[in-house]
């Protein structure tokens, strides 16, 4: 598990969100506990009032991920009221947030999903501008710089440097079981979330080592995603914070040559030719695994290069990042809320979007969607794995944020999301 917190599960059928002196709640409900709708079904939301003390109520309706939120007062009934009532007639996504004093409760639907497409049109020369990255990429020989960084129980780890086009190299930590077979093993590529200097963003040599332990070993490698100097002072992640990746994610974003993206997408892809170079990858089996900024990059590897067997993402960034809808947000790190030339934006972005990349993908994707999700909002999630053609497992989870805050419904996450990815991931690396 990363560092962000979890929550959530399909099975449960209503949110219970208690006040500071657990005195008040409110149980909010919908017509299917999946949240998932057909067009012309009706989409009812009811709220249990009883014993929230408050005579009102706030109800709070977002549709479409707008910026704007139609918000209207209601008498608490003390007991059921039903706050939200529409029949949709298009794929669309809605979420209701009731409030009473300091307790609230929320929860998302989402219409037609499978019916969502990218925002922004894919540009005609996609595919050879991306062709034209991987070509001088390649171009480039692979210079590997390690030095040991852990052993254990016949297992070996080493901090990495890649050169790279990036323009920075890829860094992280290789692990591998000693003395495994030629062709024996699978890739497992951990990616990481967004940030900087936070322990999230921070490559480590045991979660190398504990992706090299799954299944009967495996080849697998903890990639920073900035190209950063591993296993260093505090101080070191606190200056690139503050300074050259202060707001990176719209460093050059008016140009596809210059924007961030680029090297990142690069590092991923060198990371991956050096590990199918290693003699005992079994030439089959290549598992990206990330969440958030890190499952966007798993996706974007699984579009980048077609090798990729497997991704698990979880709530994935960089996903239609410019909304079909006017006035609603696009998936992080939702570019055109940048101050920055819109045109220009509007014609680099493309390039970088999951939703383009992914088309033609087979690899299998296990993905994580947060129905009240506000930073990778689900229909722009959608839009890009409805890109794929490879099998899916969705985990759509109507209470799920961005963030896992509601603690109480950690156990039920756990066992009805987590250790159903977690199982796939083992039983991928069998």
């Amino acid at each position: 598990m990363t560092n962000f917190q979890r929550f959530l599960a399909l099975t449960i059928l209503s949110v219970f969100v208690a006040a500071t002196c657990g005195a008040q709640q409110i149980q909010l409900t919908q017509s299917y506990k999946s949240g998932i709708y057909k067009t012309g079904e009706q989409v009812i939301f009811t709220a249990n009032l009883e014993g929230v003390k408050s005579d009102s109520i706030s109800v709070k309706v977002r549709k479409n991920y707008s910026n704007e939120i139609v918000e209207t007062t209601r008498k608490n009934p003390g007991g059921e009221l039903i706050v939200f009532s529409e029949m949709f007639t298009e794929p669309a996504t809605v979420i209701v947030k009731v409030e009473a004093g300091d307790t609230y409760a929320e929860l998302g639907a989402i219409i037609e999903p499978e019916k969502f497409n990218p925002g922004t049109t894919r540009p005609e020369d996609f595919d050879q501008f991306w062709a034209n990255q991987k070509s001088e990429l390649r171009a480039l020989p692979i210079e590997v710089k390690k030095e040991a960084a852990a052993a254990e129980d016949g297992f070996v780890c080493w901090d990495v440097e890649l050169n790279c086009t990036g323009p920075k190299p890829a860094r992280g930590y290789f692990a591998k079981p000693e003395n495994a077979e030629a062709k024996s093993l699978p890739i497992v590529l951990y990616v990481h979330a967004a940030g900087v200097k936070g322990s999230w963003c921070l490559s480590r040599a045991d979660e190398a080592l504990k992706y090299a332990k799954m299944g009967k070993g495996a080849l697998a490698f903890d990639l920073n995603a900035h190209g950063m100097l591993n296993g260093q002072p505090q101080e070191y992640y606190d200056a690139l914070e503050e300074g050259e990746l202060k707001g990176y994610w719209a460093q050059g974003v008016e140009s596809r040559d210059e924007y961030y993206f680029k090297g990142m997408y690069l590092r991923l892809m060198r990371t991956l030719d050096f590990l199918t170079s290693q003699p005992e990858w079994d030439g089959k089996r290549i598992l990206v695994y990330g969440e958030s900024q890190g499952g966007g990059q798993a996706l974007a590897a699984a579009g980048l290069d077609h090798r990729v067997s497997a991704v698990v993402a979880t709530v994935p960034a960089m996903s239609d990042m410019v909304s079909r809808f006017d006035n609603a947000i696009g998936g992080w790190p939702n570019p055109v809320s940048f101050d920055a030339d819109q045109q220009k934006v509007l014609e680099t972005v493309p390039y970088f979007d999951t939703a383009h990349l992914l088309k033609g993908s087979k690899a299998t994707i296990v993905t994580e969607i947060g129905l009240i999700d506000f930073t990778c909002p689900s229909y722009a999630i959608y839009a890009a794995i409805n890109q794929a053609e490879g099998r899916k497992i969705i985990h759509a989870d109507p209470y799920r944020g961005h963030h896992l805050d509601q603690q109480q419904f950690q156990s039920d996450w756990e066992k009805n999301v987590y250790q159903p990815k977690m199982r796939f991931i083992n039983d991928f690396l069998k």
